[in-house]
């Protein structure tokens, strides 16, 4: 016998599939305005275009850099003298089969976007990434001066592990400076997805195209922004919030923006710059082994060994109704 509840249940299913119908019978329609709208020249799709650089890869590129960077820091397997070798042979050949596959794809993109001669185009793509792996010792001694800039500028770091292993500084400028080498070599897409993805993570937006030097030092770091054309010397400190941003952006006869043009500053070595503090234009220099005071906002040129600070406020205590 079919009881009261296997009834009410069956009723329910009856209900439910003639609403899923209902419903279900419009989806074709949608779809239908969808795909016009993909042949509106005003909205934009992939289609028809070449295969583009998989976010989800370089993801797992960074991962990879990271550990051949800081070799037995975050892999898996524990180092030694022994086994290094053919651990960073192993992870190398990794590294040099997915980013070269990426770097192909970038160059195969732009050459069906912009009818280049592409014919060429996985060829440079190995090539570009030889030209890469070759700079890693390079990458390490920049990284290297970082972590120690960041041990010596913050008196709440233990040791140097402590850092890389947890300072969001650290991270946004390791990205960074493989995105930056990328960048150097010519390479579309894949820089800025980088450090975008770094951006995301800990909340450093630095552009790939900035040129910074030695030994920087990213303290905290939330909302730091470095922009495309800045310069930043040796030996500089940073705390969060600070925008190394452009004045204007200048447009052309016809209103397009110009692009190529120096529109972010020049921070000289052994420069602070304390939290929230805002420096803007292609033409500012704050010169080497000034102090830029927290939420100052500068739009001109600072000299050497200058201190900028805001005038104290007047403070004005009240006491509780």
């Amino acid at each position: 016998m079919v009881n009261e509840s296997q009834t009410e249940e069956r009723r329910c299913a009856i209900l439910k599939s003639l609403v899923d119908n209902r419903y279900r019978s419009q989806i074709p329609r949608v779809v239908d305005s969808v795909v016009s709208s993909c042949y509106d020249s005003n909205c934009f799709d992939h289609v028809d275009a070449a295969v583009i650089p998989s976010k989800e890869a370089l993801i797992e590129i960074i991962g990879l850099v990271k550990d051949i960077l800081f070799p037995g820091y975050f892999g898996e397997q524990t180092l030694d003298r022994n086994n290094l070798r053919y651990h960073l042979g192993s992870e190398i050949t990794k590294l040099f089969e997915q980013l070269s596959e990426q770097i192909s794809n970038s160059i195969i993109h732009d050459c069906n976007r912009y009818e280049e001669n592409c014919s060429e185009c996985i060829d440079r793509g190995q090539a570009e990434t030889i030209a890469f792996l070759e700079k890693i010792p390079m990458i390490r001694s920049l990284l290297a001066s970082d972590v120690v800039a960041a041990y010596e500028g913050d008196p709440a770091a233990k040791s140097y592990d402590e850092i890389i292993f947890s300072y969001p500084g650290i991270f946004a400028l390791t990205v960074y400076r493989v995105a930056h080498e990328l960048h150097r070599q010519g390479i579309a897409i894949l820089p800025r997805i980088m450090t975008e993805y770094a951006h995301s993570a800990v909340g450093i937006d630095i552009h790939p195209g900035a040129k910074i030097g030695r030994g920087l030092f990213i303290d905290h770091g939330t909302g730091v922004v470095i922009g495309e054309t800045c310069q930043i010397g040796d030996n500089v400190r940073i705390y969060q919030g600070v925008t190394l941003g452009s004045l204007s952006f200048p447009k052309d006869e016809s209103g397009e923006l110009i692009r190529g043009k120096k529109r972010h500053p020049t921070i000289e070595d052994d420069v602070i710059i304390y939290s929230n503090a805002t420096i803007l234009g292609g033409d500012t220099v704050i010169g080497a082994r000034s102090v830029i005071g927290g939420s100052v906002w500068i739009t001109r040129s600072v000299p050497p060994d200058t201190k900028v600070i805001i005038e104290e406020p007047r403070l004005k205590f009240k006491e509780k109704q």
